[in-house]
């Protein structure tokens, strides 16, 4: 009876922690998986996690690409990225406010 009481506890932890995960732009595969092999510290890691959609972004030089500010090669032309002087808003704030660095 311990056994099945633990084994619906990890999955009901790994269902809130991959929805969350998926919530905060991440994949729910992953936030399922951590969540539930680490049933309670997964579901308070994924609340900690960053959301993605609120990073700032930026244009990458060589093809335009718009990419996470944090990002250091384009991940369409291989580019090498510097720190931007301007960076884009996040994604859900609007595509055209800039942010000075």
């Amino acid at each position: 009876m311990q056994g099945l009481t633990y084994l619906l506890i990890m999955f009901w932890s790994g269902v809130v922690g991959g929805v969350i995960g998926r919530m905060k732009g991440s994949s729910f595969l992953m936030w399922f998986l951590v969540s539930a092999c680490v049933p309670v510290l997964g579901v308070i890691i994924v609340l900690c996690y960053r959301w993605d959609g609120r990073e700032l972004r930026r244009s990458c030089p060589g093809c335009g690409r718009i990419l996470k500010l944090h990002d250091a090669v384009c991940t369409n032309c291989g580019a090498e990225l510097e720190f931007p002087e301007v960076a884009l808003a996040p994604a859900h704030a609007g595509s055209h406010q800039l942010h000075r660095g």
